[in-house]
């Protein structure tokens, strides 16, 4: 989103000795703000970020009397990236206390059968949990007699799940799930980028066998940090170990001997090295003068605007959803409604609960839930809070039979929120990479690359920051 404030800078006051060499990161999101951290312990780093504050999709708002998440509310626990930056900076992990959801499949909420991106792992489980008709199970449980699936070439989530299972657990299942992770459409994103385990295991034959055979794990799924995922880009930026420059528009990078011309504002900074961590379409025009071929690769990078909109409601009026004993649902495309989840907050993460307590401005008890909205080519910013409000809460009544009137709404809108992994996205990458690496001094990084989850950008930065430092 882009800053109208002034240039801000804080640096804690840091002194270098003459030697450190000088490393300006574009991009305060997380993934800016996570090769920072890294190459600070003996670099001199800055952050230019072009908005009035850094963080990117982790930001904390609040709404009525309390700050929470009005972006990413939380990250892979079993990839360790996400979690382990947090411990390193000092913040504490906390699991859901709910991790039940459902689908809104048929104007009824139904179980969401427990699956690998749609994949079934307990074939009982998903008959009894009515999300198929008679016909999409009986092509469910043909799929071990299908021959092993030839993935010689990449193919779209989509066409790897509907080959073996049919277009119904595509349609009810894959894609309610690919649209909350990607905001994109199952038979266009990447199963090789997206979903390399199932790649692998339909490869060898029947992912019904393969999914049943998977051991059953008692770690959580998810992690999320007390007091809200936007701590993490805050603690990240207060430590004082780089400096931070909000308000600061990046024009151009040019190569200037062995290092880099930086256009900001007008002002040129010089720097030995650069890391850019926007996304796509910023990062293709930054990256135009140095690596034409991957600039015009970025470029070509499709995005989906998305909207979180959040609620924060009497704790009397919302009560009877905690009755339901979910942490929310997902709705599959094809049931045509205006949002794609509902997250109920305040029964997933006990301490927005605990926020709760007392929020309201006489002091009732509040409960925050969030709906989301946007897929690939869906105009959604072009719609009102208004709209995007009332679409919201007609859908939530018509989900759950309860009427709610919330005290506060915070409508966020994320203009090209999450880029789209298309078919032959690994090769793509590996092609700007490859051109990118060319340059001694030149990294990038983000949610472009290598996944669009907080663990996987984390994984990007700090990749990117271990080739700044193999280039010297």
């Amino acid at each position: 989103m882009a800053g109208s404030t002034a240039s801000r800078s804080t640096d804690g006051g840091r002194r270098y000795a003459g030697g450190v060499k000088k490393v300006l990161v574009i991009g305060g999101g997380i993934a800016g703000l996570t090769a920072a951290w890294d190459l600070s312990v003996d670099h001199d780093v800055t952050v230019l970020e072009a908005s009035d504050r850094v963080g990117g999709k982790l930001r904390l708002e609040k709404v009525a009397g309390a700050r929470v998440d009005v972006g990413a509310e939380a990250m892979l626990n079993r990839r360790p990236e996400g979690v382990a930056l947090a411990r390193e900076v000092g913040l504490a992990i906390e699991h859901p206390a709910i991790a039940s959801s459902r689908l809104w499949v048929g104007d009824e909420l139904k179980p969401l059968p427990r699956s690998l991106m749609g994949v079934p792992l307990d074939v009982s489980e998903l008959a009894a949990s009515g999300v198929l008709s008679p016909a999409g199970m009986e092509r469910v449980l043909a799929e071990p007699d299908i021959a092993p699936s030839d993935l010689t070439a990449d193919v779209s989530v989509g066409a790897l799940v509907g080959e073996r299972f049919g277009d119904e657990v595509v349609d009810r299942l894959v894609e309610p799930l690919l649209g909350g992770v990607y905001a994109g459409r199952a038979r266009e994103i990447s199963a090789r980028a997206a979903v390399p385990q199932l790649v692998a295991m339909a490869a060898r034959g029947s992912l019904t066998a393969a999914a049943a055979a998977l051991p059953v794990s008692d770690v959580p799924v998810f992690a999320g940090i007390p007091g809200g995922m936007g701590r993490l880009p805050e603690a990240l930026a207060s430590s004082a170990r780089f400096a931070v420059r909000t308000g600061a528009s990046v024009e151009r990078i040019s190569r200037a001997g062995s290092g880099f011309r930086v256009h900001v504002d007008g002002e040129l900074l010089e720097a030995d090295a650069v890391v850019v961590a926007t996304q796509a379409a910023p990062s293709a025009v930054l990256l135009m003068d140095l690596v034409p071929d991957a600039a015009a690769a970025l470029a070509r990078i499709e995005s989906a605007d998305v909207v979180v909109v959040t609620f924060a409601v009497r704790e009397v009026e919302a009560r009877p959803l905690l009755e339901l004993g979910a942490s929310g649902f997902l709705v599959p495309p094809g049931e045509r409604r205006a949002i794609k989840a509902s997250t109920w907050s305040f029964a997933k993460w006990d301490w927005v609960r605990a926020a709760g307590r007392g929020a309201g401005a006489y002091g009732e008890d509040l409960l925050y839930l969030r709906t989301s909205l946007g897929r690939h080519r869906e105009r959604v910013l072009q719609l009102t809070d208004h709209h995007l409000e009332v679409g919201s809460l007609a859908d939530l009544h018509a989900a759950t039979g309860v009427r709610l009137e919330p005290v506060a709404t915070h409508v966020q809108r994320w203009q090209a929120g999450l880029p789209q992994y298309a078919v032959g996205h690994l090769d793509v990458v590996a092609g700007i990479r490859a051109e990118v690496e060319a340059v001694p001094g030149l990294a990038v990084c983000g949610a472009a690359y290598d996944g669009v989850g907080i663990p996987a950008v984390i994984g990007s930065a700090r990749r990117a920051a271990a080739q700044v430092r193999s280039a010297e």
